[in-house]
């Protein structure tokens, strides 16, 4: 049994269907991403593990890097010849790369595992959102990630996107395999296959936080929203009165 708050290790190489369903993922992951035509990319992806979507990003002329708990499932990447590079660490402790390395990002059924705790100082709610604050950073300005996931009930569902939108990303859930009930109703369905219930997190790494909404940086409206946000992330944040974001007078 995998221990809770990470993935699953498996032993021996993959067979032909599970190659055959990664790549599927892998290839819809791609078309989220939405990459420029005949242009290679450089892309991160997260819980690679054995390396099996990098092959279809290699194929697909684009480079990677791949970061993945599991030192087994890394020898077994290497034991292939995959052709990206390969980091072991933690996605809960945050991805490790400069800021705006990477065109894109890819993660295929990884992300839930955040949800868990490996011990007790793990909070599920702050590694999600050291998760994605540092993928935030990682990727360059309008970039996209697409994080494919396998959510226990709605409620996990709704924790990663409200972190994911915390640390500044906007997009949305697409629902490759909707026999889940619930969680299917409201979201756009696209069937892929039908082994469980699979969600596609798409997000975009806004130019600027506020640029995408069309606000002019340091006007009333921006000024308001800003401080809109402080609130809900739980800040103390002055009242709004009727000199809030009004302009002042150049002092001698």
């Amino acid at each position: 049994m995998a221990s809770r708050g990470r993935r699953p290790e498996h032993s021996g190489p993959p067979d032909s269907r599970m190659i055959d369903i990664q790549t599927k993922m892998t290839e819809r992951a791609l078309e989220l991403l939405c990459l420029p035509e005949n242009q290679p990319c450089y892309l991160l992806d997260i819980g690679c593990g054995s390396g099996l979507s990098g092959d279809y990003i290699s194929d697909e002329g684009h480079y990677w890097v791949g970061i993945d708990i599991s030192t087994a499932m890394l020898d077994a990447a290497l034991d292939r010849d995959t052709e990206g590079d390969l980091l072991l660490g933690d996605m809960g402790q945050g991805i490790p790369f400069r800021p705006g390395s990477f065109d894109g990002c890819i993660s295929i059924s990884a992300v839930q595992w955040l949800c868990n705790a490996n011990k007790k100082s793990d909070i599920p709610a702050k590694r999600l959102y050291r998760f994605f604050s540092s993928l935030y950073a990682v990727l360059v300005r309008g970039a996209r990630a697409v994080l494919q996931l396998y959510p226990e009930n709605s409620e996990q569902l709704e924790l990663i996107t409200t972190q994911a939108t915390r640390a500044g990303f906007t997009g949305g859930v697409v629902v490759d395999f909707p026999n889940s009930g619930s969680m299917g109703k409201g979201l756009q369905s696209s069937p892929l296959c039908s082994l469980a219930t699979s969600s596609q997190l798409s997000l975009a790494r806004a130019p600027h936080k506020m640029a995408r909404r069309g606000l002019m940086k340091k006007s009333r409206e921006w000024v308001l929203e800003k401080k809109a946000r402080r609130r809900r992330q739980g800040k103390e944040v002055r009242p709004d009165t009727q000199y809030t974001g009004r302009k002042r007078k150049p002092r001698f």
